[in-house]
């Protein structure tokens, strides 16, 4: 074991709090803890909002948010781009825009962003190896600032390009932050022309390096694929928590070699002592190395992705090399015998206990997988951080209130037993976006409405024709289903089609 270097952040708060008008600024000074600050929420007509993350939020002033006050931010930051998302110039601050049917906007979530150096201390030996790089996670668990160290780090010594979508990796303006080194930016003018972008960057500017943030697209994943057989390093994030959610992901999954269904002869069959019809990998994977962020000093890194692909095709139990901090603030290596139980472990110490009550289990844990963050299903209501259960419950004489009488435990509501209350429920406990818009509820309901007409009819269904965000969405719903699903046609005809297992 060896001791962890200390990590340095730097946030640049003095920056950002001057786009504050001066009576949330004045409580701010006098009410925030800055250094635990990470977001200040401004919604018209209600008390502005800075939350903790973990710890909590609370509101501060007396009056609610006016227009006025929205507006006197709007125009103290950069512009807006069509992800709704702005910055200050050299800093990692980003303000992201909440706006009405007209396309006013009615809320600002001004998020704190902090540079932390000493953060790939765990995977430095990994980063030398001129490897490709796929690094996993749920949302705010550090994937973004990993990257940004990786830049600082390789740019030292290699040319190294940042493909910068929204602006998270680099900052805002045309100076990027110290934060990414000596390595140099490139912007992306929408999130719809990263892939090309990415290209670019090799074409134009000869790195040995590329770092590229959220790869989600099928696009993007061709795109990494070709920057990869030329021979370039490549380090990136996808859309997924694990390397299984990115195999079973139609539309990135060639990322990990991408999936293929295969027929066996009899012989071959009884060979390998499966069924004549098998999934097998199809090409070799664009990223050699996996590491699976499970919380920000704990990593599971698959050295090999082929094998770790075919190892879970065939239903072999997967076995990462796990590398974390122990108490004493050293790395550790575990062994491949511990590594499941300590990282189970050290998951379940960061991870939120939900038990649900009058709650569909099954939809809960969709909804979980959808949205991709750190939950699981508690059984045991003693060790469970959170209650939920459904509105018609909310009364004294429901059992789980009489349950709840002598124990310190929230119980947090939902109306209806759907997946998209049980969405809006994590966004909100996970302080993610807003609530789900309508184009995402109708989305989300019709391809349930499809997996069911699918399972009963035991045959391929098809959806409406929805946008590349939507139709990701709806991917990460079949997957779980355990149904098979992928894009077909084109824009603006490309939809979801979902198989019946035995059709396919």
């Amino acid at each position: 074991m060896t001791n962890l270097s200390l990590q340095k952040i730097t946030d640049d708060i003095n920056l950002l709090l001057p786009i504050l008008p001066a009576r949330l600024l004045d409580a701010v000074n006098k009410k925030v803890k800055l250094s635990e600050l990470t977001e200040i929420i401004l919604d018209v007509g209600r008390l502005p909002e800075v939350r903790y993350g973990k710890e909590g939020s609370e509101f501060i002033g007396t009056e609610p948010v006016i227009y006025d006050e929205i507006d006197y931010v709007c125009h103290r930051v950069g512009a807006f781009n069509t992800d709704n998302r702005a910055g200050i110039e050299r800093t990692l601050h980003r303000i992201s825009a909440i706006r009405n049917r007209q396309g006013k906007i009615v809320g600002l979530t001004c998020r704190i962003g902090r540079a932390m150096y000493g953060t790939i201390d765990l995977i430095k030996d990994i980063i030398s190896l001129k490897e490709n790089i796929l690094l996993l996670g749920g949302p705010g668990i550090g994937k973004t600032t990993k990257l940004r160290e990786i830049a600082r780090i390789l740019s030292e010594e290699k040319r190294v390009i940042v493909v910068d979508t929204s602006n998270e990796i680099a900052g805002d303006g045309d100076i990027p932050h110290p934060g990414i080194g000596k390595a140099r930016r490139m912007q992306v003018s929408s999130p719809e022309r990263q892939h090309a972008v990415m290209i670019e960057a090799v074409e134009n500017h000869m790195p040995d390096v590329i770092i590229v943030d959220e790869i989600g697209t099928e696009e993007e994943a061709a795109a990494a694929r070709t920057i990869a057989e030329r021979g370039v390093q490549l380090i990136g994030t996808a859309h997924g928590n694990s390397i299984d959610n990115v195999i079973n992901n139609p539309t990135i999954s060639d990322l990990l070699g991408g999936i293929e269904s295969v027929t066996l002869g009899d012989e071959e069959a009884r060979h390998r002592h499966t069924q004549k019809s098998i999934l097998e990998r199809k090409a070799p994977p664009t990223f050699n190395v996996v590491i699976e962020i499970r919380t920000r000093d704990l990593l599971a890194i698959y050295h090999d992705a082929a094998s770790a692909v075919d190892n879970f095709l065939k239903k072999i139990p997967l076995s990462p090399e796990v590398r974390g901090v122990d108490k004493e603030g050293k790395v550790k290596v575990w062994p491949k015998e511990e590594n499941l139980l300590e990282m189970e472990r050290m998951k379940q110490e960061d991870t939120l206990q939900i038990y649900p009550f009058a709650v569909n289990k099954e939809r809960l844990q969709l909804a979980i997988n959808s949205v991709g963050v750190a939950a699981v299903i508690c059984e045991d209501i003693s060790k469970a951080d959170l209650v939920l259960t459904l509105s018609s419950q909310n009364k004294p004489s429901s059992k789980i209130t009489k349950m709840l009488k002598d124990k310190s435990i929230q119980m947090h509501l939902i109306k209806t037993n759907d997946t998209n209350n049980m969405i809006k429920f994590l966004n909100h406990v996970f302080h993610l976006q807003a609530d789900v818009d309508d184009e995402q509820q109708v989305a989300i309901q019709e391809i349930e409405n499809v997996i069911k007409s699918v399972q009963t009819h035991k045959k391929t269904m098809e959806a409406s024709p929805a946008n590349p965000h939507i139709r990701q969405l709806q991917h990460r719903i079949v997957s779980r289903t355990g149904l098979r699903s992928e894009s077909i046609g084109q824009e603006p005809n490309r939809r979801v089609r979902v198989y019946y297992a035995e059709s396919r």
